[in-house]
């Protein structure tokens, strides 16, 4: 970890995967670098915890989304962490009675009819929410909805279909058998740091650019900011002169609401390995379990949406108690002996997060480009929310840091 310098030619705020990204990027520039972040580690939303001797939880992402372009393979590669390549729970390793295998025949189906509407009405360049292509009375509905909460951290109603059809999905999904998070931290272990460093103003009237921090002041020849779209929203770092334009951007990406719980199992070998258990099918208000992730022992359950800021705004261990009952009532009461909590993510309550993802609300779109670019040659934007087709995950966040650091190295060499 690094002191505070007092200049630099490049200071990039946040040290989560975009502003790896970044550092990264410039790292042989022959430039000064220095990554600043609010928190006491690297990763932001990727952040592995060891939640039992025998259990590792991704506590924010877990998944690489497009596993055959997502830019954190070679990495994992290149730093020796095993990639699991297993097929994920989602679709097709339903566990159980509760969800049988010809109502999931028909759930797909709807829900596939569903994003064919959606995908008809984008080519139309109709910027409008989503729930207006539900089916009226579809029964498959509620659970349609559920699925965009942990897609979008939203319900359907507060999401763009330009947005949706934007997003870029090979449907390959591998994991890290040690952690997302895990890898992030080693991925940044090598970079200029600076911890306990919350930036609270960026001073950009004079010819260098101005940094207040809670460690103190300094000044960078250009900034890269890549903190999530709520923080700039809710205007936790200041711009002088304002960024009325960034403002509005960032709160037309808004970060929806995802977290997980993970549960100990104590009699693992009743369930299969990477199964999934989900069942309260008339519902949006569900969560859905992954069951033994990698063998391990214990249960870990998603929720997103209105749900799931429900829960985290009844306070720690609402999350548990939920999947706890929600499980016992698919499994049978008897079932609830055999689990207890471990550990629960409360991303809006995150300070420094304030949310799980971006979503563009309707009309809102082509606001991740707004976000995206940069300011005079001083001031780069980047983040999951800037990405135009890989939003929503840690390699679009990657990706745009990288960006972010061209346009850095372009804008210097145009003097």
């Amino acid at each position: 970890m690094s002191t505070l310098p007092s200049s630099v030619d490049v200071a990039i705020i946040g040290a989560g995967a975009a502003g790896l990204g970044a550092a990264h990027a410039l790292k042989d520039s022959g430039l000064s670098v220095i990554v600043l972040e609010a928190r006491n580690r690297v990763g932001g939303r990727g952040y592995t915890v060891q939640a039992a001797p025998d259990v590792i939880f991704d506590v924010g992402c877990g998944w690489l989304h497009s596993a055959d372009q997502n830019s954190f393979v070679p990495i994992a590669e290149q730093l020796g962490f095993e990639v699991d390549k297993a097929i994920p729970p989602w679709r097709d390793r339903g566990f159980g009675d509760v969800f049988p295998e010809a109502e999931r025949a028909k759930f797909f189906h709807a829900i596939d009819a569903f994003y064919d509407r959606v995908e008809q009405a984008a080519l139309r360049g109709e910027d409008c929410a989503a729930n207006l292509y539900l089916e009226p009375g579809n029964r498959w509905n509620p659970m349609i909805d559920a699925i965009s909460t942990y897609v979008n951290g939203c319900e359907l109603d507060q999401v763009s279909i330009l947005d949706i059809e934007a997003y870029h999905d090979t449907g390959i999904n591998w994991r890290v058998r040690r952690g997302y998070g895990a890898l992030m931290a080693a991925y940044g272990a090598s970079l200029p740091l600076v911890f306990n460093c919350n930036v609270t103003l960026i001073d950009h009237s004079a010819r260098r650019l101005r940094i207040e921090t809670s460690l103190g002041a300094l000044t960078a020849d250009q900034v890269i900011v890549t903190v999530p779209t709520n923080l700039i929203a809710d205007e936790a770092i200041r711009f002088v002169p304002g960024l009325p334009t960034k403002v509005d951007a960032a709160a037309g990406l808004p970060l929806g609401v995802d977290d997980k719980v993970m549960l100990a199992l104590s009699e693992p070998e009743a369930l299969p390995k990477d199964g999934n258990l989900r069942g309260l099918t008339f519902r949006t208000d569900m969560g859905t379990y992954h069951l033994r992730p990698f063998g391990q022992p214990c249960i870990e359950g998603f929720f997103g949406g209105r749900h799931a800021k429900a829960l985290e705004d009844a306070g720690e261990g609402a999350f548990a108690a939920a999947a706890m009952d929600e499980i016992a009532g698919f499994l049978g009461n008897d079932f609830r002996r055999k689990l207890s909590p471990l550990c629960e993510s409360r991303w809006a309550h995150d300070p420094y997060a304030r949310g799980a993802y971006s979503h563009a609300l309707p009309g809102h779109a082509d606001k991740r480009a707004v976000l995206a670019a940069p300011i005079d040659g001083r001031l780069f934007f980047a983040g999951e929310a800037t990405s135009p087709n890989f939003f929503s995950t840690a390699h679009g966040a990657h990706d745009s840091g990288e960006r972010a650091a061209r346009e850095v190295l372009a804008a210097i060499a145009e003097g």
